[in-house]
This record gives C-alpha cells, sequence and structure tokens, in this order.
C-alpha cells in the first residue's frame, strides 16, 4: 500500500463525464488527517504510521488517549486508526494527509463498516428460495432442510437466520472520478460501504493493475 487516508462517507450524488454520461458517484470527506506516530521495525517490529481524523473535544476523549495525543503535541481526534504504508519514511509526525494525495482517474479500495440489518431470516440473509406460498404447503420462509439426521446435530456453516450486516467490508477498484482539494472531497464512482457519516478508509487498489 503506498498511500492512504481516513474519510467519512457523505452520500451519493451523480456527475457527467465529458460525453453527457451519467456517472454514480459517492462523495467522500477525505480528511483532513494528522500524522500521531510512526511505527518502525526496530522499535515496534514493523513499519506504519498511525493517523487522527475529525475534530473532537477533548472532554470527550478519555485521558490515555488524551496523552497520547499531548505526546504527539497535536489535538484530539475523534478516530485514530493504523496505517501499514510501504514507504513510511517520507512521514513525520505532526505532517498533514489531504484529499490531493489521490488523483483522478485512480483506482482505490473502501474498507468501512456495512449497515446493520439485524436479525433476518434465511431469505435475505442467505438468498435462499422461498417455499410455495399456497394455503396447503404450511413451509413459506423457512430454513429449509439442516441435512443428514444422522449426526444429530447442525453442521457448522450450514445457512441459517442470525445477525445480518455491521461487519467490516472492502469494496475494491474503484474510480476516483474528481478530487476537489479546497474541500477535501474526493468523488468515487460507484458505491461504498457504511451509512452516512461513517467512517471509510481509503488508499490505493490492491488490484490495480491486471
Amino acid at each position: 500500500m503506498q498511500k492512504a487516508i481516513l474519510g467519512k462517507k457523505l452520500g451519493m450524488t451523480q456527475v457527467f463525464d465529458p460525453a453527457g454520461k451519467v456517472i454514480p458517484v459517492t462523495v467522500i470527506e477525505a480528511g483532513p488527517c494528522v500524522v500521531v506516530r510512526k511505527k518502525t521495525v526496530e522499535a515496534d517490529g514493523y513499519e506504519a504510521i498511525q493517523v487522527g481524523f475529525a475534530d473532537v473535544r477533548e472532554k470527550s476523549v478519555n485521558r490515555p488517549l488524551a496523552g497520547h495525543f499531548r505526546k504527539a503535541g497535536q489535538k484530539p481526534r475523534k478516530y485514530l486508526r493504523e496505517l501499514r504504508l510501504d514507504d513510511t519514511a517520507s512521514y513525520e509526525v505532526g505532517q498533514e494527509i489531504k484529499a490531493d494525495v489521490f488523483a483522478e482517474g485512480d483506482l482505490v479500495d473502501v474498507t468501512g463498516i456495512s449497515r446493520g440489518r439485524g436479525f433476518t431470516g434465511a431469505i435475505k440473509r442467505h438468498g435462499q428460495s422461498r417455499g410455495p406460498m399456497s394455503h396447503g404447503s404450511h413451509y413459506h420462509r423457512g430454513p429449509g432442510s439442516m441435512g443428514s439426521i444422522d449426526p444429530a446435530r447442525v453442521f457448522k456453516g450450514q445457512t441459517l437466520p442470525g445477525r445480518m450486516g455491521g461487519e467490516r467490508v472492502t469494496v475494491q477498484r474503484l474510480q476516483v472520478v474528481k478530487v476537489d482539494s479546497d474541500r477535501n472531497l474526493i468523488l468515487v464512482r460507484g458505491a461504498v460501504p457504511g451509512p452516512r457519516g461513517g467512517l471509510v478508509t481509503v488508499k490505493d487498489s490492491a488490484k490495480a493493475v491486471k
């Protein structure tokens, strides 16, 4: 991973390309992020940078985190995340990472927490088909057969009802349509995981080159 930034999903809209074709895009408020700490192989066993994003009142941060930011000489931030980049030598504590780290045409991977759907049935959760809806069926939206009855147990991996969503999801190979560095906005083609206002991580695509 060469470059990455934290951002907030603002929602979806559409823009037009030079040919007049409509492009659906997701608007992400990307940064500015500040480098809070650098991790090195000598001290930590690996290289990474810790970045903070989104201002927050100091009394809203617990004492350990407040001391962590104070040691770095930075104001507290709402989010603190670690990014493992290939080249951390070019970053210094206190340096700002802004939306212009990406450019129009770049391919990125966007990671976020998907919307929680609550407890759902097997049809919605796993895409199973329903049973006959006639009156004599008595079996419409159930999960179906549990498999062999000889072991007297349900095998692991069986597609059953349960909690859906609220998971870490990464959407790969999204194209950056536009970068507004003045307002710290990145417009990426397509949808990204999470609700409006959710935290996302934008990083250069792992599959940028086939």
